[in-house]
């Protein structure tokens, strides 16, 4: 289902995805995020939801349509440290200071910050090319929102 847009991701210099294709890889790693601490909770698919249908003008039944995508991508997108620096080579840098905020938006969803979540964000932060204070400024804008 997803061998095409998977190839794309894993080629040694990715192209730069097409936005649908972008889209559905950067909620893929929303996803991933939500999942790292083995509580896949109610809350944090709703934050997905939400995030989703901001950034793409969806319905919340598109929203949830394009999360379900997303989970099943995530689970067979290869290794973080693969998926993310081939995301970051496919998307453009706002795309990926905004994505920032959104993961801290999730990672933040359950009111819990867990060891897995905090490290899964260090090492995204850095494969994604961006530094810890746009990361933390990212978490302050995510805390706010």
């Amino acid at each position: 289902m997803f061998d095409t847009l998977l190839r794309r991701l894993m080629a040694p210099s990715p192209d730069r995805l097409p936005d649908t294709d972008a889209d559905l890889a950067l909620a893929a790693l929303l996803v991933r995020l939500a999942r790292a601490d083995g509580d896949y909770a109610a809350v944090e698919m709703a934050r997905i939801d939400k995030i989703l249908a901001r950034r793409h003008g969806l319905a919340p039944d598109g929203a949830s349509a394009m999360r379900a995508e997303a989970e099943l991508l995530e689970q067979e997108a290869p290794d973080t440290v693969r998926f993310t620096r081939a995301i970051k080579e496919a998307t453009a840098l706002d795309d990926r200071t905004d994505l920032a905020q959104a993961l801290w938006s999730v990672a933040l969803a359950d009111n819990s910050r867990s060891p897995e979540e905090d490290q899964l964000m260090r090492l995204v932060i850095s494969l994604l090319g961006l530094t810890d204070q746009q990361s933390a400024l990212a978490r302050q804008r995510a805390a706010k929102a």
